[in-house]
């Protein structure tokens, strides 16, 4: 059973079943579905969505993810129009991207990363673009390639803390997100540089705040910290529920350590309401 600060209901509105049918009429994916996200009827009540890039098969088989693992489908050519066609209809203005971790490819699949932004870019001139990348196994490359396609927030997810990655995230390594996140900033200064955290999976209090430290220590400008929630009994168990009041502490405290701007509660997760970091910072 979940607290009941745990309980969320689902909005009765239309816009939910409109948001829906557009994105499987365009034949997109989006993450709110594929990681089962507890807020997805806000979002698609509100016509947002995270487009979910390269496929809805990951070639990571991390324990606290509920998108499917297994062998992806080549990469499509013309998704990245499909996106920018998706958030017109939707009249986004601020267009979120994320993908599966595709190893398979050369490139980890940063060229459709880059091509996407594109063509939002060219389809919504006046919208920004935020995106949610794999760690491309530390490749420069591939990380300079969407770095240069100019999007305005670059998030990448720790996920834990050190401890908890050969359990958590087998086939991550903690110091490469850090890097990737490090690098990203050097790489392009005047962008905003975010990553995120799960708790709730047996992490202790001072091993969050030295994941906090070390991503301020690598220049990272926004933090989000989120319940986990088990999304089958396949995948790893939920340890702990923190309080409102807990993530309140966490949320000071990452203020404190000087992030510009921290989401920090049960139900916030990387891309909710992630708007809310430009609209904060203007």
């Amino acid at each position: 059973m979940h607290p009941a600060w745990l309980k969320k209901r689902w909005p009765a509105t239309t816009e939910v079943a409109r948001t829906m049918a557009l994105l499987e009429g365009l034949g997109l994916d989006t993450v709110c579905l594929s990681a089962a996200c507890p807020n997805l009827g806000e979002c698609f009540a509100r016509r947002t969505a995270t487009f979910l890039i390269l496929g809805p098969v990951c070639t990571r088989n991390c324990r606290f993810c509920a998108v499917p693992k297994g062998t992806p489908r080549p990469v499509d050519p013309c998704e990245p129009r499909r996106v920018a066609l998706a958030a017109a209809k939707l009249q986004l203005r601020h267009v979120v991207l994320t993908s599966v971790t595709r190893d398979d490819l050369p490139d980890g699949g940063a060229g459709q990363f880059a091509a996407t932004i594109a063509a939002v870019r060219e389809a919504l001139p006046e919208a920004t673009v935020e995106v949610l990348t794999p760690d491309f196994r530390g490749s420069s490359a591939a990380l300079e390639k969407v770095v240069a396609a100019g999007p305005r927030v670059f998030n990448h997810n720790v996920e834990t803390v050190p401890r908890l990655y050969p359990a958590v995230r087998p086939q991550a390594d903690y110091r490469r997100s850090l890097e990737l996140l490090r690098r990203a900033k050097e790489m392009r200064p005047g962008m905003l540089t975010k990553s995120g955290l799960m708790v709730g999976l047996g992490e202790r209090e001072e091993e969050v705040l030295a994941v906090l430290a070390d991503l301020r220590a690598a220049g990272c400008d926004a933090v989000t910290i989120g319940q986990y929630l088990c999304p089958s009994p396949a995948h790893l168990p939920v340890r702990e529920y923190l309080t409102p009041q807990a993530f309140a502490r966490y949320g000071a405290r990452a203020r404190e350590m000087g992030f510009r701007y921290v989401a920090s509660g049960p139900f916030v997760r990387s891309s909710y309401l992630a708007e809310g970091l430009l609209r904060e910072l203007r």
